[in-house]
């Protein structure tokens, strides 16, 4: 049978990326700030805002999940690192802000102060409830600790005499007695005495003041992790305690990982999104075999990271993975949401990734550069930048070989680079920026939310010469 080697070459789709297309300009029926760009990022969890950010371990840690939550958008725990440190990632988010908080810090009566100090540092808190079993019986703050001997056993520095609340008290009534009494932390105890959970008046606060946060019924903040679909130890341990459990493969469209997350959905609870994939054929592929399939990571090889496509010339560019893998979705009458990840810069790439079918867009590089990112600010040349690498370099590929037995090196080159971003400043800044322009975009575009864009966007092919044409050009601009 003949291979038709030329007309394969000849007959090829055009594989596109962000740098080919714009938006043409549609008739606009509400201003910017009336747009909304809410989403989902699974089928089961709504975000205010269509930002995540990517399990890359210079990238997403519980500081970064917790910034993008309380924007209303989501962080992605990155698994370079062992079980217990990313389940305590996970926890500290969950733990972070709650009206409730019900994964409480305690602390036995018979610990030494020293001992009190050092749980309070290791966690970051300023107080512990004292349990004698599960009964409450006092409480110890840094002020009750911070003069006393290191050598004194907490039952002789905690109040005794706790003001509490029951389990079905309000927002409002928690409030008046944290006033009335001047405290900051409100135990929630049974009739029995039992401790069932802390109101602090910081949640309180920032309960307020983030009124937009991606939040779950227990008014927790939402966060995902990332797993190995060959690791079922690991997302079993999650699973306890995270809403999203995110494959994190460079290419989901393999038997063994078919087969591998297959037995992972039917032993967790929570949410799970399959990815990375870039064609509509491996959605369907995937969706026949694994049942639970709650989103779908998108795009191969187009990441500021990645080296995919230059080593190995596979590779599906975001822009066209999103388009092929919507389209099948349609074809096969599905409503999973589809995360578009890697070569999103700007907004206008996170508007055209979403006009092609996209929920949610996942960034990278761009949360790379914020304080909230893992690693420390490095000045160079009288400028500040922060480390990012990809996960598929070298110096990540070998921690995560040492740390996680299910994901050894398999292939003998890396697929990825390291090096700096530019200091963005906080991560509420860069997000508050992002959403102004998308919204602005929307506009251009005519669409009133993320749904609309999808039936109203018109995309617009440009040439090489055209791309120079629509950057700012014929003027000298500052630092040149």
């Amino acid at each position: 049978m003949p291979h038709s080697f030329y007309k394969k070459l000849a007959e090829s789709p055009s594989v596109f990326t962000f740098k080919d297309y714009v938006i043409i300009p549609g008739k606009a029926e509400a201003e910017p700030s009336q747009v909304d760009i809410s989403s989902y990022f699974t089928k089961n969890i709504r975000v205010f805002l269509p930002f995540v950010s990517s399990p890359m371990d210079t990238v997403t840690e519980s500081e970064m999940a917790i910034a993008l939550a309380r924007m209303g958008g989501i962080g992605v725990i990155h698994r370079n690192m062992t079980v217990e440190e990313q389940v305590e990632q996970v926890r500290r988010v969950k733990r972070a802000e709650s009206f409730i908080i019900r994964d409480v810090y305690t602390i036995q009566p018979e610990s030494t102060v020293s001992q009190a100090i050092e749980v309070m540092r290791k966690y970051n808190i300023s107080g512990l409830p004292v349990v004698d079993g599960d009964r409450l019986i006092g409480i110890v703050t840094k002020r009750d600790v911070s003069f006393a001997d290191l050598s004194w056993r907490v039952r002789d520095v905690m109040t005794k005499k706790v003001v509490t609340a029951k389990p079905d008290v309000t927002v409002e009534e928690a409030k008046k007695v944290m006033h009335d009494h001047r405290i900051e932390k409100l135990p929630v105890i049974d009739d029995e005495g039992k401790l069932l959970g802390l109101i602090t008046i910081k949640d309180v606060y920032s309960r307020e003041k983030y009124s937009t946060a991606t939040r779950d019924s227990e008014g927790r903040l939402r966060v995902a992790a990332a797993i190995s679909p060959f690791d079922l130890q690991r997302a079993k341990a999650l699973d306890r305690y995270v809403d999203v459990l995110v494959c994190d493969v460079a290419h989901f469209h393999n038997t063994n990982v078919l087969s591998s997350t297959k037995r992972v959905a039917d032993e967790v609870n929570a949410d799970l999104v399959i990815g990375n994939i870039g064609t509509g054929q491996a959605l369907k592929d995937s969706t026949s075999i694994i049942d639970k399939v709650d989103g779908v990571r998108v795009g191969i090889g187009s990441g500021s990271t990645c080296m995919t496509s230059v080593i190995t010339k596979a590779a599906a560019p975001t822009l066209f993975a999103v388009a092929s893998t919507a389209d099948a979705m349609e074809e096969l009458g599905l409503n999973i949401p589809i995360i578009a990840d890697g070569g999103i810069r700007s907004s206008g790439d996170a508007l055209l990734a979403l006009a092609a079918g996209a929920s949610t867009v996942m960034m990278g590089m761009v949360f790379a550069g914020c304080r909230e990112s893992p690693g420390n600010l490095i000045k160079i040349g009288g400028k500040y930048y922060k480390p990012l690498r990809g996960m598929g370099s070298l110096s990540a590929r070998q921690k995560r070989f040492v740390i996680d037995r299910y994901a050894p090196i398999a292939k003998g080159i890396a697929e990825g680079v390291e090096g700096y971003v530019p200091y963005r400043g906080d991560a509420q800044s860069v997000i508050e920026e992002f959403a102004l322009g998308l919204r602005a975009s929307l506009g251009y575009s005519g669409a009133s939310s993320i749904k609309d864009l999808w039936s109203k966007a018109k995309f617009g092919l440009v040439t090489n010469a055209g791309l120079e044409e629509l950057k700012p050009h014929d003027i000298i601009l500052p630092g040149e």
